[in-house]
This record gives C-alpha cells, sequence and structure tokens, in this order.
C-alpha cells in the first residue's frame, strides 16, 4: 500500500509521539516524542519534519530540528535531522522522508545520532564525518580542596552568572528536556557546560558534553566537575569530545567506538557545527 509524505505540523505531533513511542524507543514517552520537536527557542520551522501517511495512520517519521544561528556574523539555518522510523512494510517508501528534508533550500544539515545503515547512506549523499575522538573520564569521588573553584547548578545562579552570546544560549536552552546546566567558575573566570546523560551498553550513567565555553578552565576544574557529576547527577564516567573540550582531561581513556555525528553544508566547515539547537538537547532517551 502506497503511504503519503506529509510535513509533521502542531496537530500531527500527538500521532507522531505514540508511532515513535511504539515502534522506535518505548523508552520514551509517547508525550516526550511529542514535546521534543516543539523547540523552546525562537525560529521559523517550515514544519517539524515529515511523515507517512497510509489510511490515517502514520506508518512512518523523520523528526527534524531547526534553528538560524550566528556564524562568523551571518545568519544562518540549520536543519537537525531527528529520529527517523519508518514500519517494515513501507521501508521502500522511507527514503522520500530523507529526501524531503534535504530538498528544502537554504540550510545546513546535521545528523547528530545516526545509527545502522544510516552514516553510509548520508555519505552517499554529500554528508561528511565530524571529528567525534573522544575520551572516557572515569568520575571519581574526589575531596574538595580550597581554592578548587565553585560549580553553579541552581538556575538563577547561572543566569546571573552568564553573559552576552552563553546567556543567550542559556536561555534558549534552558527549557529543554535532555540539556543539563552547570557553570564552573574560579575567580572570574566563568565556564558554561551544557551536557545529556546517556547510554551505553544500556546503562543509563554517562555525562556526555556538548558545550564548554571554557576548555581551559574546565581542564583545571576537572576534578571538581567529576565529583559534582558522579555524586549530583548519578554519571559514573563522563565522554568528552576533543572538538568540544580541546585538552585531553587527566586519567582519561581514549573512547573505542565514538558515535558517528555528520553534516551537510555548501559554505560551512566542521569547527563550525556544534550539539545545540538538536535532538541531543530535545529528545532524552
Amino acid at each position: 500500500m502506497s503511504a503519503q509524505v506529509m510535513p509533521i505540523a502542531a496537530a500531527d505531533v500527538r500521532a507522531v509521539g505514540e508511532f515513535l513511542h511504539s515502534h522506535l524507543n518505548s523508552r520514551v514517552p509517547a508525550a516526550a516524542w511529542a514535546c521534543c520537536v516543539e523547540v523552546p527557542w525562537t525560529v521559523d520551522q517550515p514544519n517539524m519534519g515529515f511523515m507517512l501517511v497510509a489510511d490515517d495512520a502514520v506508518v512512518g517519521a523523520h523528526l527534524a530540528f531547526y534553528s538560524e544561528r550566528d556564524i562568523d556574523g551571518r545568519a544562518e539555518r540549520f536543519c537537525n535531522l531527528g529520529a527517523w522510523c519508518v514500519l517494515p512494510e513501507h521501508r521502500f517508501q522511507g527514503l522520500k522522508l530523507l529526501r524531503s528534508l534535504l530538498a528544502q533550500k537554504d540550510y545546513h544539515f546535521t545528523d547528530l545520532s545516526p545509527s545502522g545503515n544510516v552514516p553510509a547512506l548520508n555519505a552517499k549523499l554529500g554528508f561528511e564525518e565530524l571529528d567525534t575522538t573522544a575520551w572516557v573520564v572515569p568520575n571519581l569521588p574526589w575531596p574538595p580542596t580550597p581554592g578548587s573553584g565553585s560549580i553553579l547548578a541552581d538556575p538563577t545562579a547561572i543566569e546571573r552568572s552568564l553573559e552576552g552570546e552563553q546567556l543567550a544560549l542559556y536561555k534558549d536552552h534552558a527549557g529543554t528536556a535532555a540539556a543539563r546546566h552547570l557553570v564552573l567558575t574560579r575567580g572570574q573566570e566563568r565556564c558554561y557546560v551544557v551536557f545529556r546523560k546517556d547510554r551505553r551498553r544500556q546503562l543509563p550513567l554517562f555525562a556526555s558534553l556538548l558545550h564548554v565555553s571554557n576548555p581551559e578552565l574546565l581542564r583545571r576544574m576537572a576534578r571538581p566537575l567529576a565529583r559534582h557529576l558522579l555524586l549530583r547527577h548519578g554519571a559514573c564516567a563522563t565522554l568528552a569530545e576533543r572538538r568540544i573540550v580541546k585538552h585531553r582531561p587527566p586519567g582519561s581513556l581514549l573512547l573505542r567506538s565514538p558515535r558517528t555525528k555528520m553534516f551537510r553544508s555548501q559554505r560551512l566547515q566542521a569547527a563550525q557545527i556544534d550539539y545545540l539547537y538538536s535532538e541531543l538537547v530535545c529528545l532524552a532517551w
């Protein structure tokens, strides 16, 4: 049976959420799937992705997260490709969803959680891989030491401590479901950190760093951060990508199989791509 490709609108998110809960990841409630595409930042969304519909039922969906970013003084439009799921009997039509998204003009595309055969397919469609070389940092309960700095976790304190671009980033992401926020302080220095809890081998015990505004301060405050992530967030280890933290964290091990992340752009370089305004901050799984 042929299915029709349709843009996902606000009226469709409940049905799409129920579909993804039933057929992609049942750990994520249907309501969470539905809410994740209703992003809290200001952006002109042409859709929330595309879906396949047959006999008035959703049989496939490919979510999308849109944003407009200032890159080197120029407004750039991004489309982050999110969850993609199609029922087996309609699998041959699933590629129509991806092609519908990529057919949208004047967007830079990112795919930050591709799995299975999607990376190979993306490569054929012009996507490039980001360097996701990463280290695993064991989070140990290091004893506090005088002069080691402080970690702010209270939303009011975080907002008061940030300014300019970092404050704008925090306000845009404070309401997202997966992003967690900290500010490391030492003297007059600040480091805004965004991370998410991740699973490895089905264990939700890892903190993945998504944004670090001051990698040098992060390096110097590695032990207080590790203690905080362990005791306050139950993260036994931190996953730190080289492109995010710049320096190899002390006591870390090289991650053997970092997850693939990809992008497609006519003019932006890999160094201009980050992990904010994406599925990684909007959906906890």
